[in-house]
């Protein structure tokens, strides 16, 4: 057992019971910057490491009736079927040698970009329900297809990089679902949401050889009761200050993965 690892699946799975946002965006740098992982290997022990810590979480929130199924179901239906059609594409016309060099730099520009979305939650929110109370009925209308398309996006970047399952897909909640989804409600769905999106991907990533188990065991004895203690604690802390904390950790994170790949 390697006590770095076991620590660093622990805080990674604190926050993503708290916040519902972190696993990927954590996780995967800290296994680049620290402890040398490859980028595809990183990737693909990452997926399962974010599954399996989520379900712990998301039997939590499960029990307290936060999950909202009708978004899940719309959810899955977009970012299910996208990450399996790359999962296909992947395997059968792998990245190059280029590409592969370059997935740090693109696992870098993702977490900036969950960083950026993180910072304005609130004002996508504040944008969605001012178009959900004045113009209700084309909201409503829209709110189906915007949710099943804007998750098959997520479903190719999670496939492709492990970032954004979680913080993207709660900004696109934020956004698509102001009044019918309370912030509990939120990470409850979001967290359940990115479980079977993971192992999906996390399949892809097994049937191409790039998940390593004993990297994997070592950060799951750590996640798994972390998250459990983030997801009961959390209804009773402030979610918008985590959020800042964690917005500025990842771009922090995100400068020192672009600069690591531009030294190298």
């Amino acid at each position: 057992m390697d006590f770095l690892l076991i620590f660093s699946g622990a805080l990674t799975g604190f926050l993503v019971g708290l916040t519902g946002v972190g696993g990927g965006a954590l996780m995967t740098p800290l296994l680049l910057l620290f402890f040398g992982v490859a980028p595809m290997q990183a990737v693909g022990t990452d997926l399962w490491f974010a599954a399996i810590t989520k379900i712990f979480g998301g039997r939590v929130y499960q029990k307290h009736g936060l999950v909202d199924w009708y978004v899940l179901r719309l959810m899955w239906l977009g970012s299910l079927t996208s990450s399996l059609l790359t999962i296909i594409f992947l395997k059968f016309y792998p990245l190059g040698d280029g590409l592969i060099s370059n997935l740090q730099s693109i696992i870098a520009i993702a977490v900036l970009i969950t960083a950026i979305g993180i910072f304005f939650q609130k004002q996508l929110h504040q944008f969605g329900l001012k178009i959900r109370l004045t113009d209700a009925k084309k909201f409503k209308a829209l709110q189906p297809i915007l949710t099943v398309l804007s998750s098959a996006l997520l479903g190719i970047l999670v496939t492709l990089t492990s970032v954004g399952a979680g913080a993207l897909g709660a900004v696109l909640l934020a956004y698509l679902f102001p009044i019918r989804l309370t912030p509990p409600r939120l990470i409850a769905t979001d967290i359940v949401h990115a479980i079977p999106l993971a192992f999906f991907a996390g399949i892809g990533h097994l049937w191409m050889g790039n998940v390593d188990f004993m990297l994997l065991i070592n950060l799951l004895v750590g996640s798994i009761p972390a998250v459990i203690i983030g997801a009961r604690i959390s209804a009773k802390l402030p979610h918008n200050i985590l959020r800042i904390l964690l917005g500025l950790i990842l771009m922090l994170i995100a400068s020192k993965l672009l600069i690591s790949s531009f030294s190298t």
